[in-house]
């Protein structure tokens, strides 16, 4: 692949996935085929008028209603693909770009992967030069996820490893003792990694942590100040409110996206530093049997997607990644043929 053929820009083209805007605002996101499709009780439009067209044209179907068609942007892709464990939202996304300072040629360790959602956010700050290292538990998550990610990106990124297996075993084999630059950690009870993330930390390197409720936060922070090979952690969490704004009717949404989860990070401290002491007032940090059991995965709400809705969610993220790989295809077939004449032409003018 190169950049010309993955970049989201361009006519349409076979394998792409396209987001129609209809009538009332309706949303429909097609991955276009030969021979396809969309079927609503407005009518029929069929994926070949697409093929061919700009961003944002608007195509008639065959009742004459109208839909804009767009290719869908990262947040609007990982809000309607296929979901084999709860996503990272993209105000979370954002937050964990900006607050680990995720960079281009980074080497990032996320853990788990999930949906693949993250990832995505992930692969994109850190560019071509990066790399990412995701960890996932499931096999059946595992799946999704890079099923989610080719269709994205039309192909398997070459710097990105999915490792199916424990972060606190797993890490030492994957990665070099401190040569990673950020560890993001999206799971039930990340301060059970702490000790081998800080190995795995290069000096100066950020670690942080996405947790649904505030006993696990407190948890997390508690154990990560309590290694001293931190910096004082930092927490919060991020609320988005939209807003309705209309010629002189400007007023706030009523729906919102509020708690999703928090964040908590720390800077990992060069071997042997001791951080000066941050004097607070006394507080109860301490905890004993009966804390622990309120950050089981029963007590926290950790959400279980049965097997057989988990196997549907693999074959929809697999047959749009499929067809992403076709749409990469046509448009290296496409660049190699208009390569070959721009060749010819030059050598008649010579």
């Amino acid at each position: 692949m190169t950049d010309e053929t993955t970049r989201p820009s361009g006519p349409f083209r076979l394998g792409d996935r396209v987001q129609l805007t209809g009538p009332k605002a309706r949303l429909h996101t097609i991955t276009l085929r030969e021979g396809g499709e969309l079927h609503t009780h407005h009518g029929v439009l069929k994926h070949e008028q697409l093929v061919g067209q700009p961003d944002g044209s608007v195509v008639a179907n065959s009742g004459g209603h109208e839909y804009l068609a767009l290719r869908p942007l990262l947040r609007d892709f990982v809000m309607s693909m296929p979901r084999g464990a709860a996503i990272v939202y993209p105000k979370d996304a954002a937050q964990i770009l900006a607050e680990a300072d995720i960079f281009p040629g980074a080497t990032v360790v996320e853990a788990g992967v999930g949906s693949g959602a993250l990832s995505l956010w992930l692969l994109r700050a850190i560019g071509a030069e990066g790399r990412l290292v995701s960890f996932e538990r499931r096999d059946d998550f595992a799946a999704v996820a890079k099923a989610n990610v080719e269709t994205f990106t039309g192909g398997a990124p070459a710097n990105w490893d999915v490792v199916v297996g424990d972060l606190a075993t797993e890490l030492p084999q994957a990665v070099a003792a401190a040569s990673v630059d950020r560890v993001v950690l999206d799971m039930l009870a990340p301060w059970e990694c702490i000790d081998v993330v800080a190995d795995a930390l290069t000096p100066g390197g950020v670690v942080i942590c996405y947790v649904a409720t505030a006993t696990q936060l407190s948890r997390v922070a508690e154990y990560i100040r309590g290694t001293g090979l931190f910096t004082e952690p930092d927490a919060n969490e991020t609320m988005v409110r939209g807003w309705h704004v209309e010629g002189l009717a400007v007023r706030p949404d009523h729906r919102m996206v509020a708690h999703t989860g928090f964040l908590v990070w720390a800077r990992r401290l060069a071997p042997g530093a001791v951080p000066p002491e941050v004097k607070r007032r006394a507080s109860k940090s301490s905890y004993g049997d009966e804390d622990v059991e309120l950050w089981t995965p029963g007590a926290v709400g950790d959400r279980q997607i049965t097997d057989k809705n988990l196997r549907k969610r693999v074959r929809e993220a697999e047959r749009a990644a499929e067809g992403a790989r076709l749409a990469a295809a046509g448009a290296q077939g496409e660049s190699a043929t208009h390569d070959e004449g721009g060749t010819e032409e030059a050598g008649r003018t010579a």
